[in-house]
């Protein structure tokens, strides 16, 4: 698994609003970090690898949103599939229902 880990970085921090089963009772602290994936199989499997990560770290993920997909290609071939992405979390101790 290639995150990167060096890329998290607090980008926004604000009371949850969203009536999902999946979203902390509102008002709730929510956190986004922003994390890149990079995969030798796909964009999808990039993305799964970021939320894999944050979840082995950050309790209550909520969320992804892919920001930017790119690739490498070697003669004419994709290598590695890149995924930016923010992350969103609850921040504790908001009451959380999965």
């Amino acid at each position: 698994m290639n995150v990167h880990p060096e890329f998290l970085g607090t980008v926004n921090e604000e009371p949850a609003t969203g009536t999902h089963p999946e979203h902390a009772n509102s008002p709730a602290v929510v956190r986004v970090v922003e994390m890149v994936g990079i995969s030798d199989r796909s964009w999808s499997d990039a993305a799964r690898q970021i939320v894999a990560r944050a979840s082995e770290t950050l309790r209550h993920v909520t969320g992804l949103d892919v920001l930017h997909s790119s690739a490498v290609v070697r003669d004419g071939k994709i290598i590695e599939y890149h995924v930016n992405a923010r992350v969103t979390f609850v921040v504790e101790p908001a009451e959380f229902e999965p």
